[in-house]
């Protein structure tokens, strides 16, 4: 316990702090695993509810932070595979992260990203075969552990970070979980067999994590604290422990998410439906709030 305690004390330390208002908008969402479009690719069944969404928030002027596991790197090498099986999809990010509206943080499945000299490296360009040249991508782009918003007129903080803090196996063993998934779990994942090491596929681990993510959140006075990683969503009601969850987008058929807009706090999903006459659609469902943020303000 005191491990996980000391790692999300860490994360909140060393957060970056974000000022935002009432007329502020931002979208969360975390566990994308974007994938090479193989078989193992968990993401490609969503990619294209994910794209039309975060097309809509753009449009809309939100801001886009990304709690973590945003890349699968674990069952992947390297990012180039990734970037060329959605390019629609980074270079959509590009536009926010070209107007100061793209927050990344890293998970487990992506802590390679914790290196700045990587991110630098791997994600700052991409090679253009029209051009013929390296052209920009997410030039000097930084990942956080952990996040802060931090509203300018009532002081109040919410604390995003992916959550794997409260999971010391995907935290401190990460290189050998990778390893484990490289080698053993993505060929049984093509064949459907989980890893089991995972809480987002295990429900005693996801149960684990959980509680001691709410022990940490309630040392803290109750700070409002959203997270990823089990890609359990969870929505509490104010006066419980505020501990939200905004899911994963690797659900079957739907993503889902959580939206602060005008000072309140909402669980989302996206999917696809259909029309009368049978048309496919992607829509938007709100599944928890809107809830005012200072609902959950203690003192």
């Amino acid at each position: 316990m005191f491990s996980s305690k000391k790692r999300l004390d860490k994360a909140f330390k060393h957060a970056k702090i974000i000022n935002f208002d009432d007329s502020s908008k931002f979208i969360l969402f975390s566990d994308c695993h974007r994938g090479d479009n193989s078989f193992a690719d968990d993401f490609a069944n969503n990619r294209n509810i994910y794209f039309h969404a975060l097309k809509h928030y753009y449009a809309e002027g939100f801001q886009y932070c990304e709690l973590g596991d945003g890349d699968e790197l674990w069952e992947n090498l390297s990012f180039q595979p990734i970037f060329e099986a959605h390019k629609n999809v980074y270079l959509l990010m590009k536009l926010f992260h070209d107007q100061n509206r793209l927050h990344m943080i890293w998970g487990n499945h992506d802590m390679v990203y914790r290196n700045p000299d990587y991110v630098e490296k791997h994600l700052s360009t991409y090679f253009d075969p029209k051009l013929e040249k390296d052209v920009d991508l997410f030039c000097n782009l930084k990942y956080h552990e952990g996040l802060i918003l931090k509203h300018s007129e009532t002081n109040q903080e919410l604390f995003l970070t992916h959550g794997h803090q409260a999971d010391w196996w995907n935290y401190t063993f990460w290189k050998w979980s990778r390893f484990m998934v490289r080698v053993l779990w993505k060929p049984l994942n093509v064949m459907g067999i989980a890893d089991p090491t995972s809480p987002a596929k295990n429900y005693k681990e996801l149960i684990k994590v959980e509680r001691r993510t709410k022990k940490w959140i309630i040392d803290n006075n109750n700070l409002i604290t959203i997270v990823g990683h089990t890609h359990r969503p969870r929505f509490p009601n104010p006066g419980d422990i505020a501990f939200f969850n905004d899911g994963s987008c690797v659900h079957p058929r739907s993503i889902t998410g959580i939206e602060i807009e005008k000072g309140e706090i909402s669980l989302i999903k996206w999917y696809i439906d259909t029309t009368e006459n049978g048309t496919l659609q992607i829509v938007r469902v709100l599944l928890e709030g809107p809830r005012k943020l200072m609902d959950y303000k203690t003192e």
